[in-house]
């Protein structure tokens, strides 16, 4: 049936120790992708040796290799996501997936997944609650319930392309600016607790400290357009998180660094403005 048909793209940069676990979990998924495009992404390690062993024996799984890009430059991930998409106009799906390179999931995630779109025509963004991995734990990453974590962002077709796509930012927030486009659109965003999936490592630090990280989000949150006010009650609100109030503080400076600069912002003006009344009806409870 069309309503089953998905489709993933994986960009990956020298995952090799990890997009084993990955793409073993995809094969020993209940309801398997009609196509895995995965761009190894200028990688100099293992990366497409490791894909193109899985893609011999599984016809489904296709590798694409383009060149280096800049280190620390999530813009490039996203034409490394074009590229893969690029290899699936031919093709009748009707759902398409981000998927890092980086984690797992049970066997039935997809088909879990999928029966949520099909139950709610106007879900348009739909992933699993990240527990990423700090020392040897697995540990609930903190996220609004009207969001979906980028590493696993599975989009209805029609609401990818009724706003464009991804979008590259240098800086990050590109899953971010999808899903504000996407609800912008009308389309509903869901983060559903009860499938978890696995982040075997510290999200988004992309090499960074973790104090760097955080100084970098604020950057971030400043340029998707986030409220000052809700920049603060996200702060306030992490005080508890690790490191504690040093990462919060670190968010508020980089917001803080990027309003001094007039950074512009990364998505339109119409975008922010409904980011923005988003953000002040969340603050005073409607």
């Amino acid at each position: 049936m069309p309503q089953w048909r998905y489709v993933l793209v994986t960009p990956a940069r020298n995952e090799q120790e990890s997009i084993g676990r990955t793409i073993e979990a995809v094969i020993g998924q209940t309801i398997k992708p009609l196509r895995w495009v995965i761009v190894s992404d200028g990688s100099v390690d293992q990366t497409a040796e490791t894909v193109q062993e899985f893609a011999e024996s599984h016809d489904f799984i296709d590798l694409v290799v383009i060149p280096p890009r800049a280190k620390g430059d999530f813009g490039s991930k996203v034409r490394a996501f074009h590229a893969g998409l690029d290899r699936l106009t031919h093709l009748d799906y009707e759902f398409v997936g981000n998927l890092d390179a980086d984690v797992t999931f049970n066997a039935d995630y997809y088909e879990s997944m999928l029966g949520h779109f099909e139950r709610t025509p106007r879900l348009g963004v739909a992933a699993g609650a990240i527990l990423e991995r700090v020392g040897n734990q697995y540990v609930p990453q903190c996220g609004a319930s009207n969001s979906a974590a980028g590493s696993v962002q599975l989009f209805r077709r029609r609401c990818y392309e009724s706003f464009g796509g991804y979008v590259p930012i240098k800086g990050g927030g590109i899953d971010a600016a999808a899903e504000i486009m996407a609800r912008m659109h009308g389309w509903e965003v869901r983060t559903f607790p009860e499938t978890p999936v696995y982040h075997h490592r510290r999200m988004s630090t992309g090499g960074r400290t973790i104090l760097n990280t955080r100084f970098r989000s604020g950057v971030t949150n400043y340029t998707l357009g986030y409220h000052p006010l809700f920049q603060l009650a996200t702060c306030a609100k992490r005080v508890t998180d690790r490191p504690y109030l040093i990462g919060s503080i670190c968010s508020l400076l980089g917001y803080s660094w990027a309003w001094l600069k007039r950074s512009d912002h990364a998505i339109p003006t119409e975008a922010v403005r409904f980011l923005r009344s988003e953000q002040l009806e969340r603050l005073t409870g409607r």
